[in-house]
């Protein structure tokens, strides 16, 4: 591995470092999910017991973005990608335990510590490309946060797959162990060849300057909360149990559709800088942001009425989740390349932090009402309640900077 990177710059191996530590705390973040998923229900649990296991999980990423923010600003962002593959490896050696152990408060905490961990990872993850790209480049920039995003939702639905082979070849404590000592080697690698002062704001901020004061980005993460709000509230409980309990699926049906659902995301997120212009020279923009978000919301508002109106019911949410996920992919593209275009350089994670928070409280605002709106009214009123937080989005999206306004809120942060 030494000899293959020998002929890079600094800049590209420490772009690939961080890549594969965010791509194998990925894969074990998938698997880990779906692990979780398939043996508590062979043990008996309810979908909605189940899905309550990963409420720390969403609860705590919110915290972790804000103050993990501010801590890669003070302390660095190799410190904070290291704490999370280390936090990682004890979440997964927590729960290599028998399973008469596991009972749901001890399982609560360890979700809530992997969540603690995976928000770490991702924040110094995405703040770490700021400053590995040339200054002045933005279309190198999206396609750099493109090529991460996207590899790293493609391999969380790889790890859907590993999850459920683990589980059936070594067990689930077994599959705990395994996943723990390939983050050992990881961390170790990291821990000798990730820069030391990297994403280390020059002016060390106060823990006040946690909350952006940057227009911009404040926009910005108001937009994502409502967008990630619309994907979860009907994609992480509402979907997968009417799948498996109104049409029939198996278990590992819905579990492989899923993840091929994922993979197929993350590689049109990948492909997002060529469908939104940049091929062409174009840089988008808040005006593309509004139009994607509006080409979403029309898509949800047409799969709500099929569902609503029970035309071909199942043809109508497979194919209308398949549009759905590649139109909310480029969306998702999108939001990620504009927050790192508008974080100031000196201490980027702060404003990635906040950014990522408003993104965890709408996974965890999504997650909440999946449960509870699916139960009280079904699948058509959490779609319904999809497209009302699309439109939110791009209702708020039409005040972000456009054309020369763009380049000066990236330059200033504003």
């Amino acid at each position: 591995m030494v000899s293959a990177l020998s002929g890079l710059s600094r800049d590209v191996k420490q772009y690939l470092l961080i890549t594969f530590n965010y791509w194998n705390f990925t894969l074990t973040d998938g698997a880990l999910r779906m692990l979780v998923v398939l043996h508590f229900h062979q043990l008996g649990y309810s979908p909605l017991a189940i899905a309550s296991l990963f409420l720390f999980y969403e609860i705590f990423g919110v915290v972790t973005n804000l103050v993990g923010g501010y801590l890669g600003a003070r302390l660095g962002l190799n410190r904070t990608m290291n704490l999370g593959l280390a936090m990682q490896v004890v979440a997964l050696a927590m729960l290599a335990v028998p399973s008469g152990m596991l009972s749901v408060p001890y399982v609560m905490a360890a979700q809530a510590l992997s969540g603690i961990a995976k928000d770490l990872n991702k924040m110094s993850a995405k703040s770490a490309i700021k400053m590995l790209v040339p200054k002045g480049e933005p279309g190198a920039l999206y396609k750099w946060v493109a090529i991460l995003t996207g590899s790293k939702n493609a391999l969380k639905g790889f790890g859907f797959f590993l999850g459920g082979v683990l589980l059936g070849w070594l067990g689930f404590q077994g599959a705990m162990v395994a996943m723990a000592s390939v983050l050992v080697v990881v961390l170790i690698l990291s821990l000798l060849w990730l820069g030391k002062d990297l994403g280390k704001a020059k002016n060390k901020p106060k823990f006040s300057e946690m909350f952006s004061k940057s227009r911009s980005i404040n926009i910005l993460s108001a937009a994502r909360l409502f967008l990630f709000g619309a994907r979860d509230v009907w994609f992480v409980i509402a979907l997968p149990i009417t799948l498996g309990s109104v049409f029939g699926w198996s278990h590992s049906a819905v579990g492989a559709f899923l993840a091929t659902w994922v993979i197929g995301y993350g590689l049109v997120q990948g492909l997002a800088p060529r469908l939104t212009g940049t091929a062409r020279g174009r840089i988008p923009d808040g005006a593309a942001a509004l139009k994607w978000a509006l080409l979403l919301c029309a898509v949800t508002v047409a799969v709500a009425t099929g569902v609503q109106l029970e035309w071909h019911p199942q043809f109508t949410l497979v194919f209308g989740l398949m549009v759905f996920g590649a139109a909310f992919a480029i969306n998702s593209s999108l939001h990620s390349f504009l927050i790192v275009h508008y974080a100031g350089e000196d201490g980027v994670s702060l404003d990635v932090g906040f950014y990522y928070m408003a993104n965890a409280m709408g996974r965890l605002v999504g997650t909440v009402l999946s449960g509870w709106v699916f139960q009280m009214a079904g699948l058509a009123a959490c779609l319904w309640i999809s497209a009302a937080f699309l439109a939110l989005t791009a209702l708020i999206s039409i005040g972000l900077p456009r054309g020369a306004d763009h380049e000066q809120g990236a330059r200033h942060g504003i």
